[in-house]
């Protein structure tokens, strides 16, 4: 896992989630541990697309239950665009 990538990660979901960055964690629940609602979660993945270069599929979306999980599939893509 790449420490730079979660940190960057971190600051979209503080600033799209409206949340202290440092309560932000690999096994944070987005809607659980983090409130989040669809339209947050549709602005996470604008900011993921606009922000690393990783679009993120709808349908994928509502597979990412934790911050991990989308950090898995992000670094996913990214490794694969190598």
């Amino acid at each position: 896992m790449s420490t730079e990538l979660f940190e960057k990660l971190k600051e979209l979901i503080a600033d799209r989630l409206e949340v202290d960055k440092d309560k932000i964690a690999l096994d944070s629940r987005f809607r659980e541990d983090l409130g989040a609602d669809s339209l947050d979660t549709y602005e996470l993945l604008y900011a993921i697309d606009s922000e690393l270069g990783v679009s993120v599929p709808d349908e994928k979306a509502t597979e990412f239950e934790r911050v991990q999980d989308a950090l898995a599939y992000i670094e996913e893509q990214l490794k694969a665009k190598e």
